[in-house]
């Protein structure tokens, strides 16, 4: 079983080695219930967010840790996968401009991820 910041890192890991874009974490676990993280970034196209959704889900269900659920995948701007302690969001930049979600949840303290960053 992961703890919720092995969980973060190998999502961050991920979506990087897939070419998402503007990768940010914030740690949410003092701010709201619903999860320690949010992993926020930017997709290139919706071929793009299908993927990342798809490798993040591979990489966490190899290690014993599966989506609960992945909301908005036919949607096309925006998808959500929750991992319980984890929620990573990936976004169109169109999308991710409208719902500014770093905004949002601007009370959550930003995690510095510039050394599992290639």
């Amino acid at each position: 079983m992961l703890t919720p910041k092995e969980m973060t890192d190998i999502a961050v890991k991920t979506l990087d080695a897939k070419k998402a874009e503007n990768i940010k974490v914030l740690e949410t676990g003092d701010v709201t219930v619903l999860a320690d993280y949010f992993v926020i970034c930017t997709a290139t196209s919706t071929t793009h967010i299908k993927t990342l959704s798809d490798e993040v889900d591979k990489a966490l269900s190899e290690q014993g840790e599966p989506a609960i659920r992945t909301e908005g995948y036919r949607g096309g701007g925006w998808v959500l996968v929750d991992f319980g302690c984890l929620v990573v969001h990936i976004f169109t930049d169109e999308t991710r401009k409208f719902y500014n979600l770093e905004h949002l949840w601007g009370d959550a303290p930003e995690v510095d991820i510039s050394k599992l960053l290639t």
